[in-house]
C-alpha cells in the first residue's frame, strides 16, 4: 500500500500573541498541494523505516523520525502486535514551512490504519496526531481548514473554490528554524484572520512571520519577488518555502520556467491545490 504525504500550505498565518508557556497563538488557513512525499508499507515482523529521495540525507536517524513515532503511537493505541516495513520517498525539503515531517506522520497514520485494518476513525487519528506536533492534526485530513490555538484547533472550510487551483512552490535551498523565526517575530498583533470564503480569506490575510524570515534568510524576499502573474504569493509557515497561486496552468508554467532559468539551484514543485 502507498499513501501521499501532501505538502501543507499556510495560505495565511496571523500570529496573535506569545503565550506564557512560550508558544504562540495563531490563526491560519491551511490548504494542501496535490503532491508530496510518498510513503509505502510492506509486511514485516518488526517496525522499520527506510528513506530515499532527494532530501533523504537531511533527515536524522529513523528511530526518531515522526513516521516511526506515529506508527508506534497508533500501534499502542490499538494494541497492534504486527510490524510494518515502511519506506519514505522524501521529495519535500526539510524544515521548509510546508509540513514535510508532519505530513509524513499523518500519512503514516492513514496508511497503517488501512494496512493493519484498524477500526480507527478520523477522530482517533486526530487524537494521536495531537501528541505528535501542532501541524500533524491538519495534515491528517489534508484538506482546507482553519487552524487556531497552536494551529491544532481545527475548523473545517469549504475548499471547493480552491481545489485544482494551479500552485507553484519554490524554496531557495536554505533551512529555516521554526523556533528562530518565531523568536524573531516583532510581537505586533496585526489583527484577526478574516472569516470569509477560503480564497477571500487568503487574499485578505498575511503571513506575520515573513518579515522575520526575510531578515534571517534574505533569499526569501528574492523568491517572493519572482512570482510573476500570480493571483496570490506568500511564504508558507515559517519558511523558507514560498507559494504562488495562479489563474491558469499556462501562467503557472511560464513562471516556473522563468524561475528555473534564473535560479536553477532553487527547489520547485509544480502542482495544484487538492
Amino acid at each position: 500500500m502507498e499513501e501521499t504525504a501532501y505538502a501543507k500550505i499556510n495560505l495565511a498565518l496571523h500570529v496573535r500573541e506569545r503565550t506564557p508557556d512560550g508558544y504562540h497563538r495563531i490563526e491560519t488557513l491551511f490548504a494542501f498541494a496535490a503532491d508530496g512525499d510518498r510513503l509505502s508499507v510492506e509486511s514485516s515482523d518488526t517496525l522499520t523505516l527506510t528513506v530515499t529521495g532527494p532530501f533523504a540525507n537531511q533527515l536524522g536517524p529513523s528511530s526518531g523520525n515522526l513516521v516511526i513515532r506515529a506508527a508506534e503511537a497508533l500501534r499502542n493505541r490499538f494494541d497492534v502486535t504486527a510490524g510494518a516495513s515502511l519506506h519514505l520517498d522524501k521529495s519535500l525539503p526539510v524544515a521548509s514551512g510546508i509540513g514535510g515531517g508532519s505530513a509524513d506522520a499523518a500519512a503514516a497514520l492513514r496508511l497503517l490504519a488501512r494496512w493493519w485494518e484498524l477500526p480507527a476513525s478520523e477522530g482517533d487519528l486526530l487524537d494521536i496526531a495531537a501528541g505528535l506536533g501542532a501541524d500533524v492534526p491538519a495534515c491528517v485530513g489534508s484538506r482546507s481548514c482553519r487552524g487556531e490555538g497552536r494551529g491544532d484547533i481545527l475548523v473545517s472550510q469549504d475548499g471547493s473554490g480552491l481545489a485544482g487551483m494551479p500552485l507553484l512552490l519554490v524554496n531557495p535551498g536554505i533551512k529555516l528554524s521554526t523556533a528562530e523565526v518565531f523568536a524573531a517575530w516583532d510581537g505586533v498583533d496585526g489583527g484577526a484572520l478574516p472569516i470569509a470564503s477560503p480564497l477571500a480569506t487568503a487574499l485578505e490575510g498575511r503571513n506575520d512571520l515573513e518579515q522575520a524570515a526575510c531578515a534571517i534568510v534574505p533569499d526569501v524576499t528574492d523568491v517572493l519577488s519572482s512570482f510573476d502573474g500570480a493571483v496570490l504569493s506568500r511564504m508558507s509557515g515559517s519558511g523558507a518555502t514560498c507559494f504562488a497561486l495562479f489563474g491558469d496552468l499556462d501562467e503557472r508554467d511560464t513562471c516556473a520556467r522563468s524561475i528555473a532559468a534564473a535560479q536553477p539551484g532553487w527547489w520547485q514543485l509544480v502542482t495544484a491545490l487538492r
